[in-house]
Parts: C-alpha cells; sequence; structure tokens
C-alpha cells in the first residue's frame, strides 16, 4: 500500500466521546516506550508525523490516523509509566476497553513488545486482556537493531510461551531503524483491508508455532476484564 495521505483526524481524551467511524482501524498497542510511535511513522511513511518521546508515557489519548481516506490508524495510549496517578490510569483503562468493546471498524490489533526482554507482567495483563475482548493480537517485536540475530528466534521463542499465545499467533520482529519486518506488517493490514488474514500465511504461523514449542494444554482463563496493565509494575 502506498501511502498517500495522512490526517490525524481525532483525538479522544479519556472524557472524549468515541468516533463512529466508516473505515476499518488498525489498533496499536503497547508499553510507554516500546516504541509505538515510531512504528506508526514507519508505516505511514513519515519520519516524525506520530509524535516519538524519550519521555515514556506522552501518548495519553486514542489518536485516529486517517490514512489514504481508506483506513485508520488508532494509538492507543501506552501503559505501565510508573509516573502517572493511578486514578489517571483507571481512567485509561476504562477508555481502552470501551473502544475494544465498542468499536464497529477494529479488525486488528498490534501488540509491541520489546524483544530483549522477557514480557512484563503488564505485557501478559495487556495480552490476556485484549483476547479476552474477542480479538487476537499480533505480536511485534521492537527494538530488533538491539540484539544478535542469532538471538532473535530465542526470544521469539520467550515471548510465545511467556504469553501463551493463541495458536497462529504471529510475532513479527521490527526495527525503526533498518525498518526490517515493516513489509511483513504491511501484507498483514492489506490482508486485513482485503477482509481478513490471508489463510496460507495464518496456516504458516501455525506451523512454525509447533516446531518451535511444545504443544501447549492451558487455554487462557476467562475472567472479567481489568485494568491490571495500566497499574505501575512491581
Amino acid at each position: 500500500m502506498h501511502v498517500k495521505s495522512v490526517n490525524l483526524e481525532t483525538v479522544c481524551g479519556v472524557t472524549s466521546v468515541l468516533p463512529k467511524n466508516d473505515k476499518i482501524e488498525i489498533a496499536f498497542a503497547g508499553k510507554s516506550n516500546v516504541g509505538k510511535s515510531s512504528l506508526i511513522n514507519a508505516l505511514m511513511n513519515r519520519k516524525a508525523y506520530a509524535r516519538t518521546s524519550s519521555q515514556p508515557g506522552k501518548t495519553q489519548t486514542i489518536n485516529f490516523y486517517n490514512i489514504n481516506n481508506e483506513l485508520y490508524y488508532v494509538d492507543l495510549p501506552g501503559y505501565g509509566y510508573a509516573k502517572v496517578s493511578m486514578a489517571l490510569k483507571e481512567k485509561w483503562g476504562k477508555l481502552i476497553e470501551k473502544y475494544l468493546r465498542t468499536s464497529e471498524q477494529l479488525r486488528i490489533i498490534f501488540l509491541l513488545l520489546d524483544i530483549r526482554h522477557e514480557p512484563s507482567a503488564n505485557d501478559k495483563n495487556m495480552y490476556d486482556w485484549i483476547v479476552h475482548n474477542g480479538y487476537n493480537p499480533v505480536i511485534i517485536a521492537t527494538k530488533l537493531d538491539k540484539i544478535n540475530r542469532s538471538q532473535k528466534d530465542k526470544q521469539i521463542k520467550i515471548i510465545r510461551k511467556a504469553l501463551n499465545t493463541v495458536d497462529g499467533t504471529p510475532i513479527i520482529p521490527f526495527s525503526s531503524v533498518t525498518k526490517q519486518g515493516r513489509d511483513e506488517i504491511m501484507e498483514l493490514i492489506e490482508f486485513t483491508m482485503r477482509g481478513g488474514f490471508d489463510e496460507e500465511y495464518a496456516q504458516s504461523q501455525v506451523e512454525q508455532e509447533r516446531e518451535m514449542n511444545e504443544p501447549q494444554t492451558e487455554s487462557i482463563k476467562e475472567e472479567s476484564v481489568s485494568h491490571e496493565a495500566y497499574r505501575e509494575e512491581e
């Protein structure tokens, strides 16, 4: 997909009314400072349209970017930032929950994790939360350029095991420096725009997961939705 136009069309805070869009939505979630803005800029072919910052917790709203007047990239607030009040974190959590439950156009959620580290408790809570709300998130393992090439498969396996991912869940390593992984992410977005994931691609992910992991016997427990991902990490 060639990106011809980008427009930050809607910004929603904790008291805002969420828009009822008529185009498909692609959402981006992740811990503060994991590289969400950098990924979105790469997918827009823009250097700094989505603001990046060395200060965690910068994104405090849900931002809707209109792409080519064909779809929306939806940037969700980052979680796990300790210098934000508990009350505000609760409000963010409720805002995200409301979006996940009420959006009629949301088709796919990219959950960003730092490939260098095992997923934190907040990351696991967010993954389970998204699944509980009826979505199977695609995992984007950011900061790929920060590890040796030989470490990539090991780190992906660690992420799969820690999250206990659903069969067929794609994990795409990405670097905002080299842009490795961008084309694969764009392919998924284009598949989604055509009506869903490509079946052959999804099957390849299942086979890859079976090769890398032992069969998983535990299912994700259905629990009441919590906002633990937006609480401070212990």
